[in-house]
């Protein structure tokens, strides 16, 4: 199978570069299945109903999300009835929505799991031991045939950590949250893909997809300014595309792929 994970997504600029580059992509990488981390879709901050629709309508067939999950308040009366958009699987019991998503594609099997960490973030439940109850039941290879972790999380070693607990679990894992691409796409030891952070899908001309100007002085005075918005220049599709081996459930190969935008084009080879 192949799977693209699309990082965060910032605004609209992120919106329109999935939906004017995603559509090529399934095409020339024959991509079975797309994930993207929608929580900053909506004008930067969290994801509405419609922000949702524009996704799917581009090709993405899971929204995860994150920190930023409920920043948009009317999410919280539709997220119950949309099975393709998650959260992170580690928020109590009880939360409005569901921490995994399982998709049939074809005769195949896809499962997708949300987790988020707990450095520098806000302190959920143990992410290691949930993410662990899923592996527990949901096996590659034994009736699943792709499995995907997005780590939503601050701290690379917290994520970095998450990937080798997963190696030999999950076909991949990738992290989301830093809006900035790490440069360690890999394969595990035991065959699971890896990499940090998929970085963003939006501005790069931008302070993590925020306008520049208000996010520089924010720094640079150390005084609340103006409200931050999301960059509105051309944006950058970003992400991480892996093969997985059929029967396994393992990956084969991984690589970055960033199109359009300001970033030096990323795509497999």
């Amino acid at each position: 199978m192949r799977v693209l994970f699309l990082g965060d997504v910032v605004g609209r600029a992120g919106r329109d570069a999935i939906a004017t580059h995603l559509p090529g992509l399934r095409q020339s990488l024959g991509l079975d299945f797309v994930v993207a981390n929608g929580e900053n879709a909506a004008h930067g901050f969290g994801i509405t109903e419609r922000t949702a629709r524009d996704l799917y309508e581009a090709g993405v067939d899971c929204i995860t999300t994150g920190n930023h999950v409920w920043d948009q308040r009317e999410i919280l009366a539709t997220i119950d009835g949309d099975p393709r958009l998650l959260r992170p699987i580690n928020f109590p019991r009880g939360t409005p929505g569901r921490g995994i998503g399982v998709f049939t594609v074809g005769k195949r099997r896809v499962v997708v799991v949300n987790v988020m960490t707990r450095l520098f973030m806000d302190p959920l439940d143990d992410p290691f031991a949930a993410v662990d109850a899923v592996l527990a039941t949901q096996r590659i290879g034994v009736g699943v045939d792709l499995l995907l972790v997005d780590v939503h999380g601050e701290a690379t070693s917290e994520k970095m950590a998450l990937g080798h607990f997963c190696d030999g679990r999950a076909s991949l894992v990738v992290g989301s949250h830093s809006h900035v691409p790490t440069a360690d796409a890999q394969i595990l030891p035991g065959g699971t893909g890896y990499q940090t952070d998929a970085g963003m899908c939006g501005d790069y001309d931008s302070v993590i997809g925020m306008k520049k100007e208000a996010a520089v002085q924010r720094f640079v005075r150390k005084m609340p300014g103006e409200r931050l918005s999301p960059a509105d220049g051309e944006g950058t599709l970003c992400g991480v595309f892996a093969e997985i081996a059929e029967g396994s459930g393992r990956a084969s190969r991984i690589a970055p792929v960033r199109v359009g935008g300001r970033l030096i084009p990323a795509i497999p080879v």
